[in-house]
């Protein structure tokens, strides 16, 4: 008897959109840099998709600690996002 070996796919996360707004929902949030390397994303690529939330109707705190680099969260999703 022969076996089939077949190849799997790896399972998805999502699209990249939804894989950053979950990152975003971390009570913590999350910075550009860390945001960049789980996404595979330059830094460019990642504000400008933070961008693009906030012209979608997210709103985004930012989160200055004192030496550390800055942390965004979202802290309101737009009407259409919640239904």
């Amino acid at each position: 008897m022969t076996e089939t070996i077949q190849a799997t796919k790896p399972k998805s996360r999502g699209t990249k959109k939804a894989q950053l707004i979950r990152l975003l929902k971390a009570k913590a949030g999350a910075d550009i840099a860390s945001i960049s390397k789980r996404l595979g994303w330059q830094p460019h690529t990642t504000r400008a998709a933070l961008s693009g939330l906030r012209k979608a109707g997210y709103v985004l705190s930012m989160d200055r600690s004192e030496g550390k680099p800055p942390r965004y969260r979202i802290t309101a999703e737009p009407e259409a996002a919640n239904g």
